[in-house]
């Protein structure tokens, strides 16, 4: 004879779990409400100020004005049982390879400092065991430091215990992780609203921010459905959607695309530029992908055996590699796909004005021994282009300048991509005119300067 068991089912164990976490968050903020309560009232004060304003000493710039959401301070994280051991070594100049050879200590971090500016894509790159997510994951404590601070909005999380860490997160932070950590047994629209339901959201208002988020990742019509019956890309977009449904001031993404298919892989990287130009987050990603960090990043952080060996735009990474390991590193880079008309532009030389005759400006082609010029008016705005065989139609019959000029001509803004340039390029035989927003002629690009600079040559 047989007794009869009784399982628990998953969705009591959810619900258990849910009325733990609700009595430990209620109890930490109730120990950090009044300064979480001003870091908030900071944060919204400083979106109407101006980015050089200092809030209570609670809002660190950095030299060029900038709010530092994120501030890490000599930042070492050793796995081990001696760490101070390895400290040492680090100290006197020894690398990750004999630390370990010397301790059986493993070097995750050393000496890591940087700021993360609010309201960009901080990407961290590096090859595996270079120590990306560690550091990402030191950032909001998931992983232990053994020495060194993080501040979040000049809040020093290494000081804060279990309870107010996890308030912290759940109203500062979110991440996305790469295996996208979703509920199976909830449905699209429970899994978005789950971090609000952790916070104590009612439920009319959770799943009503659950919904704008689902609207948001472009997942309209899928609020009832399961993860099972979800594509890889469209779970990645659940879970984004989750991490953005808490209104978090900085999301943490950690190989976040790297599981998806090349295509799925490129739209959601347009996906999180798109929605980052509506939402203006702070956003620290992590990749192993040198196009995929170039092509997000504001900056980014290229890491070597726990350490930073360079951070910048990704053009000045391209433009001035730290040393031989960032050459080598970068060295397969389409590089048209992250320099911009700006980085090959040079002084346009060969203008005339419209108000000049057709015979100054057959003198300036023969002294220069070009065939077209650029036209601008007295205010350096673009008009347009005249070729040699026009100027010469206009000397024979007696007409003007302003009769030859060809006005409809290819230009590009300072911005544009060099792969578009490049495009307009191959079906023209001149430079191509810069121009800003208010058609003023700003520099041009010419094919011989874009060839050497794409084949070795200085940018």
């Amino acid at each position: 004879m047989f007794m009869k068991t009784h399982r628990r089912p998953i969705r009591s164990l959810d619900d258990r779990f849910h009325e733990v976490m609700t009595a430990h968050v209620n109890s930490a903020a109730y120990k950090i409400k009044a300064p979480l309560k001003r870091m908030s009232e900071d944060f919204r004060r400083s979106r109407d100020k101006t980015k050089n304003v200092c809030i209570e000493e609670k809002c660190p710039v950095d030299d060029d004005g900038n709010e530092i959401m994120i501030k890490v301070e000599g930042l070492c994280k050793i796995y081990g049982k001696h760490p101070e051991e390895a400290l040492r070594l680090l100290e006197k100049g020894a690398d990750k390879k004999e630390v370990q050879e010397r301790t059986s200590n493993n070097v995750g971090l050393y000496d890591v400092s940087l700021n993360v500016r609010k309201g960009e894509i901080f990407v961290i790159i590096g090859l595996s065991g270079s120590g990306k997510s560690t550091l990402e994951r030191c950032m909001n404590r998931l992983i232990e430091p053994t020495s060194g601070r993080i501040l979040i909005a000049g809040i020093d999380i290494t000081s804060l215990n279990e309870e107010e860490l996890r308030y912290v997160r759940q109203k500062s932070m979110s991440m996305v992780f790469q295996n996208f950590g979703l509920l199976p047994h909830r449905d699209v629209k429970s899994n978005v609203a789950y971090g609000l339901e952790i916070q104590g959201i009612p439920e009319k208002e959770r799943l009503e921010k659950s919904q704008v988020s689902i609207d948001r990742v472009g997942l309209s019509g899928y609020e009832d459905s399961y993860p099972k019956d979800l594509s890889g890309g469209m779970k990645q977009r659940v879970g984004l959607a989750r991490a953005l449904a808490t209104d978090p001031d900085i999301l943490f993404m950690d190989e976040a695309f790297s599981a998806l298919d090349p295509l799925i892989r490129n739209d959601m990287q347009e996906e999180l530029q798109k929605i980052q130009s509506d939402l203006n987050k702070t956003i620290v990603f992590v990749t192993h992908d040198l196009d995929e960090a170039l092509k997000l990043g504001d900056r980014i952080a290229l890491m070597k055996d726990g350490r930073i060996v360079q951070m910048g735009t990704p053009e000045e990474i391209l433009r001035n590699p730290a040393d031989e390991y960032v050459s080598r590193f970068t060295k397969k880079v389409d590089r048209t796909k992250v320099f911009n008309a700006e980085a090959f532009m040079k002084k346009p030389r060969n203008v005339i004005h419209d108000t000049q005759g057709p015979r100054a400006a057959m003198k300036i082609m023969e002294s220069t021994d070009r065939s077209n010029l650029l036209v601008v008016d007295r205010s350096n705005r673009l008009v347009g282009m005249v070729g040699s065989d026009d100027i010469m139609n206009a000397i024979c019959s007696d007409k003007t300048l302003e009769d030859v000029i060809e006005r409809e001509i290819p230009k590009v803004r300072r911005d544009t991509p060099m792969k578009e340039v490049i495009q307009i390029m191959v079906t023209t035989d001149f430079s191509i005119p810069v121009v800003d927003d208010d058609g003023i002629l700003i520099g041009v690009v010419s094919p011989s300067a874009t060839a050497e600079a794409l084949n070795g040559g200085d940018l």
